[in-house]
């Protein structure tokens, strides 16, 4: 089977926040779906074994699913996605706040979130799915939740390597060298009205927030 059937499957854009080694920590991952509807409700997290955040899970039980919006700027995404939970504080310049659990809640135009406790887990070879009840959460939803496809088409972002969507890139084709791509998070600059060379010298990246100095002639 030709693996790239599996992007006919949906997906959202959730931030996942955990109680950390010394702080807060939050990470992005597009598996998160309900499992039962009944009193209490279930929802299972799909989460690399890699991930900071996941093993910040398995030590506390319990994180927050914040839900994004299109109207999330792609720099939260990029910095809660291509960074690690172990090396930065990946929150300093995100609005957030921290519930008396001790996990974060995002508030950089999210639709809603829920507070979760981990009632089981499944593991596979290179993930685990925690099976988590909901606990408490917002009392309404606004915005239009982000999909993935919103997110890859339209925001232009690429998959960590830890996300269970990630494909390799495609072999290079032929380039009119008008794309630029950002090579921390490949996200592709390819703009028909303002060249590459045109955007001012303090420009970053969309999605990860890399200067501009990091793009490289695809």
């Amino acid at each position: 089977m030709d693996s790239k059937i599996l992007r006919n499957l949906s997906y959202g854009m959730y931030a996942i926040g955990v109680k950390g080694e010394n702080a807060p920590s939050a990470c992005i991952v597009n598996t998160v779906i309900q499992v039962t509807s009944a009193n209490p409700t279930v929802i299972a997290v799909s989460m690399n074994h890699n991930n900071y955040s996941h093993e910040c899970i398995v030590r506390h039980g319990i994180f927050t699913v914040s839900v994004l919006s299109e109207d999330t700027p792609g720099t939260v995404i990029g910095a809660l996605g291509f960074n690690s939970g172990r090396d930065v504080n990946k929150l300093l310049n995100i609005r957030h706040r921290v519930l008396m659990e001790g996990v974060p809640v995002i508030k950089e135009n999210t639709c809603c979130w829920f507070l979760c406790k981990v009632v089981g887990s499944i593991e596979t070879s290179t993930h685990t799915v925690f099976l988590a009840e909901i606990i408490a959460g917002s009392e309404k939803s606004t915005g239009v939740p982000m999909t993935y496809s919103f997110y890859h088409s339209v925001i232009k972002g690429a998959s960590p390597k830890n996300a269970p969507t990630y494909q390799p890139p495609e072999p290079a084709s032929e380039s009119d060298g008008e794309t630029y791509v950002c090579t921390i998070c490949k996200y592709e600059y390819s703009d028909p009205n303002t060249s590459f060379e045109e955007l001012p010298d303090n420009w970053v990246c969309p999605i990860c927030g890399a200067p501009k100095s990091a793009f490289v002639r695809k």
